[in-house]
Parts: C-alpha cells; sequence; structure tokens
C-alpha cells in the first residue's frame, strides 16, 4: 500500500489505481473516510476493509478521530466498534 497526505491506494504494474481510500480533516483532529474503491480483480479478497483498517490505524496515529460519509466505511467502523 502506497500512503499519502490523505489517501491510501495500490497501484497495478502498469501505475493503474486498483484500490483507494481518501479521508480529509474536518475539523481540528477530526477525519471524514469519504470514498473508498477495489478494481474488480481484488474485490471478494478483503482489500476493502483492509483499506479501511489501514485507514483508521493512519488517522488515530495522528491522535484523530474517524468518521465515515462512504457507506461501507461508516459500516466497517460501526461493525468494529470504532465510531
Amino acid at each position: 500500500m502506497i500512503f499519502e497526505a490523505n489517501r491510501i491506494f495500490l497501484q497495478d504494474d502498469y501505475g493503474k489505481i486498483i484500490a483507494e481510500i481518501t479521508f480529509r480533516e474536518v475539523s481540528h483532529d477530526v477525519f471524514v473516510i469519504d470514498h473508498t474503491f477495489v478494481d474488480e480483480s481484488l474485490r471478494g479478497q478483503g482489500m476493502a476493509s483492509k483499506l479501511v483498517q489501514a485507514a483508521v490505524d493512519e488517522i488515530q496515529s495522528r491522535g484523530g478521530q474517524v468518521r465515515a460519509t462512504c457507506s461501507y466505511a461508516a459500516k466497517w467502523l460501526m461493525e468494529h466498534d470504532v465510531i
């Protein structure tokens, strides 16, 4: 996985984005996961869950609180008692 300031993603050998999650700081130390994408080639392998976990870990390492507008991430956060 490649980590940027507010994005975590995977690329294939040709540089195409095949998995991605984005999050933004909406207020002091509150981050919102707003987008999750997994290419068809990776679906059914738990990649979306891995992306959300990586984003949660990154946000919490910054001392931030996690929220989500992305429906998948919101459900994941509730199921894993993050919110």
